[in-house]
C-alpha cells in the first residue's frame, strides 16, 4: 500500500486509496453506457456486435491504465461518442467505405496524434484554431448525435416531400427513447451518479418485461474478438478520399481531449499557476496510444471522458482513480449478454442527452460578432444535415476564412486556418 501511495502521490494530494477507488467506481458508473451504446452504433456499420463490445472494454481499459500509470491523472478514457457516429454514419454508411478501411483511418489518425504529442506540435495546432471554430465543431457534433438518436428511435422519419417528418410518437420505440431521455435528464439534474446508465437499463428492463426483448442472460464468457481484431485495412485508408476523414478523426479527438483535460484537471485543482495542465504531453500520448490500440482491437477512436469530473467530485485526485476505472472495464467483458439485450431505442435517449450537453458550447459564442456567429451556424447546421462531421468542419473552416477576409479581419486568420481552409476547399472542388 505504501508503494501505491508513493507512486500515485496520494498523500500529497490529500486523498486516500479508498477514496480513489470509490471515485473510480463513480466515474465508471457515469460512463458505463458506452459499453452498451458503442456496439449498437458500430454494428450499424456491419461490425460484429459481440466483438465490438469486447474491443470497447479493452480499448477503455488500455487508455485508463496508460493515463493512470503513465500520466498519473484522474481522467478515464473510452471510445468516444460522436467519433463512433462519424465512423458509422459518416464514413461507412455515408461515404461507402468498408468498416475495415474506417478502422485503418482511425489507426492512422492515432499514429499522427502520437507524433504530434511526441514532437510537441499539438500546442501550435490547438492555439492556432480559432475558439469559435472549436466550439462550433463540438456543437455541430452534438447536433449530429441528437439527429442520429431521433432517427434511430423512429422519432424522426424520412419523407419525400420534406426529407424528414415526425414519426408515430405513440409506438413503443419513440415512447421508450423519450422516457429514457427524461429519466436521464431528471437524474442528472439531481446529480445522481450513473444517471445515463440507469436510464438505459430502465428502458431495457421495460422492454424485457413487455416482451419486446428476449432474455439471454447477464454474465457469460466473453464473446470472441476475432471478427474485429487486427481487421483494419491500413492500405485502403491511404485512399485520397480518406484524407479528410483521417483529419476529422484527428481534429475531433485532439480538441475533445484538450478540452476534457482542461476541464477535469481544473475541477480537481491540478492546473498549474500558469494555466497549464500537468503532464499534458503524457496525457495526450495516453489518449493517442489508446486510439491506436482500439483500432487494432476493433473500435473507433478512444478519447478522454468529461464524465471523469464525477469521480473528481467524489474526491479522486490521482491516476489510481483512472486505473480503477480500467479494472472495472475489464471486468465488464463478462457481462456481454446484458449488453446484447440493450435495444437501439434504449440508448437513443442517452445519445440525445450527450448531444444536448455538447450543444452547451454555444453559450460561449460571441453572437454579437456575425463573423464569429456565421461559421458556427454553418458547422452546427451542416454537420447533421449533410450527415457528415467532415463536411461540417470543412464548410465551417471555409466560411470562417471567407467572412473574416471580406470583413477585413485579416489578423484573425492564422496560418494554420489558411492551410486547412485551402486543403478542405481543394477536397470539395476536386474530390
Amino acid at each position: 500500500m505504501n508503494a501505491i501511495e508513493r507512486y500515485f502521490g496520494i498523500n500529497g494530494e490529500n486523498t486516500t486509496i479508498k477514496t480513489e477507488i470509490l471515485a473510480g467506481a463513480t466515474t465508471f458508473l457515469t460512463m458505463a453506457y458506452i459499453i452498451f451504446v458503442n456496439p449498437n452504433v458500430l454494428a450499424e456499420a456491419g461490425m460484429d456486435k459481440g466483438a465490438v463490445f469486447v474491443a470497447t472494454c479493452l480499448a477503455a481499459a488500455v487508455g485508463c491504465f496508460i493515463m493512470g500509470i503513465y500520466a498519473r491523472l484522474p481522467v478515464a478514457l473510452a471510445p468516444g461518442m460522436g467519433l463512433n457516429a462519424f465512423f458509422t454514419y459518416g464514413v461507412v454508411l455515408g461515404m461507402g467505405y468498408a468498416w475495415e478501411t474506417a478502422l485503418g483511418a482511425v489507426f492512422l489518425s492515432g499514429c499522427i496524434f502520437v507524433l504530434l504529442s511526441l514532437f510537441k506540435i499539438r500546442e501550435w495546432i490547438i492555439n492556432a484554431i480559432p475558439i469559435a471554430l472549436k466550439q462550433g465543431v463540438v456543437a455541430g457534433i452534438g447536433a449530429f448525435l441528437a439527429f442520429i438518436a431521433l432517427q434511430s428511435s423512429g422519432i424522426i422519419i424520412g419523407q419525400d416531400a420534406t426529407l424528414v417528418a415526425l414519426g408515430d410518437m405513440t409506438t413503443f420505440a419513440p415512447v421508450m427513447a423519450s422516457l429514457g431521455f427524461f429519466v436521464i435528464v431528471g437524474l442528472s439534474y439531481k446529480k445522481i451518479p450513473g444517471a445515463v446508465t440507469i436510464g438505459i437499463l430502465l428502458v431495457a428492463l421495460i422492454s424485457l418485461l413487455t416482451g419486446n426483448t428476449q432474455f439471454t442472460g447477464i454474465m457469460s464468457t466473453p464473446p470472441s474478438i476475432a471478427p474485429t481484431l487486427m481487421q483494419l485495412d491500413i492500405a485502403g485508408a491511404f485512399d485520397v478520399g480518406m484524407i479528410s476523414v483521417i483529419f476529422a478523426f484527428l481534429f475531433v479527438d485532439l480538441f475533445d481531449t484538450a478540452g476534457t483535460l482542461m476541464a477535469t484537471t481544473s475541477q480537481a485543482g491540478l492546473v498549474e499557476k500558469n494555466g497549464n495542465v500537468p503532464n499534458l504531453g503524457k496525457a495526450l500520448l495516453a489518449d493517442s496510444t489508446a486510439t491506436v490500440a482500439g483500432s487494432l482491437f476493433g473500435t473507433s477512436s478512444t478519447t478522454s471522458y468529461v464524465e471523469s469530473v464525477a469521480g473528481i467530485a467524489s474526491g479522486g485526485r490521482t491516476g489510481l482513480m483512472a486505473v480503477t476505472v480500467g479494472v472495472l472495464f475489464l471486468l465488464s467483458i463478462f457481462f456481454a449478454p446484458l449488453a446484447g439485450m440493450i435495444p437501439a431505442y434504449a440508448t437513443a435517449g442517452a445519445i440525445f442527452y450527450v448531444g444536448v450537453l455538447m450543444l452547451a458550447t454555444l453559450k460561449d459564442i460571441n453572437w454579437g460578432d456575425v463573423t464569429d456567429a456565421a461559421p458556427v451556424a454553418v458547422v452546427l447546421l451542416f454537420t447533421p444535415l449533410t450527415y457528415s462531421i467532415a463536411d461540417g468542419i470543412a464548410l465551417g473552416f471555409i466560411t470562417f476564412t471567407a467572412v473574416k477576409l471580406l470583413a477585413g479581419k485579416f489578423s484573425e486568420i492564422t496560418l494554420a486556418v489558411w492551410v486547412l481552409t485551402l486543403i478542405l476547399l481543394a477536397k470539395i472542388i476536386f474530390l
